[in-house]
């Protein structure tokens, strides 16, 4: 019997897992699961991915949940830190500034 590979590429440079052929995350199928949507709803919300794949990829999580559910948080930690990097910079500050004023502005007319 021939097995299907898992469509899934795990780069050796520590970058995210993507699907096959896509620049669809592992991270935003699983998510996609776990928020309880299913893998028709998941191939049609992500046209890149077939609903074979979709399947399959499900099947990986599940039988590895330990392992991905450990990338994940690896994954989130490194969002965060690059959050609050970001949020650091001046060039942002300076962006929030404005945008909370257009805001302010925007509540005052509507008054």
């Amino acid at each position: 019997a021939v097995l299907d590979p898992v469509p899934l590429v795990f780069p050796d440079d520590g970058s995210a897992i993507r699907v096959t052929g896509t620049r669809l995350t592992l991270d935003a199928i699983v998510g996609a699961f776990n928020r309880g949507a299913t893998a028709e709803e998941i191939a049609q919300d992500y046209p890149p991915i077939s609903l074979p794949d979709v399947y399959a990829v499900i099947a990986y999580y599940l039988r590895h949940r330990d392992e991905v559910e450990g990338y994940l948080a690896t994954r989130a930690g490194e969002h965060a830190e690059l959050g609050r990097e970001t949020e650091a910079r001046p060039e942002y500050q300076d962006l929030r500034k404005r945008l909370l004023a257009r805001v302010d502005e925007a509540k005052a007319a509507s008054r």
